[in-house]
């Protein structure tokens, strides 16, 4: 095998890591609990998902085709900007207009914190 050939090769494993780290977010999506946590599957993962993809891809057409894609560069750096901020905004969002987290979390230390819970503060005391 050429040099070439094996870049190539590891732009496809990235390519299928990519893909294979994408359907764990979708599981994620539909098993996990409350908004809080689906939303640290959808940004986390995703972008893991998506950057592993357009970093195979580009690596790719800069090997294969001596091709450097400014608009993969730019679909990289987009998806790395804006996917935590966008996860921080909805979680934050769900904390404002005072979604519950999910059962069996009850017992967590921050909740008085979170939700100000009157019966807790009198406990605390």
């Amino acid at each position: 095998m050429s040099v070439n050939q094996l870049i190539e090769l590891m732009a496809a494993l990235l390519i299928l890591f990519g893909a294979v780290v994408s359907v764990i977010s979708a599981f994620g999506m539909i098993r996990l609990p409350d908004v809080y946590t689906r939303s640290h599957a959808a940004t986390k993962s995703a972008t893991l998902s998506v950057l592993s993809c357009l970093v195979g891809a580009f690596i790719y057409f800069w090997i294969h085709d001596g091709y450097v894609s400014i608009r993969l560069i730019l679909g990289i750096v987009f998806v790395f900007i804006t996917a935590p901020i966008s996860g921080h905004l909805i979680c934050r969002a769900a904390y404002r207009s005072r979604v519950p987290l999910a059962k069996g979390s009850g017992e967590d230390a921050l909740k008085p914190v979170l939700f100000g819970n009157d019966e807790s503060e009198n406990e605390m005391k």
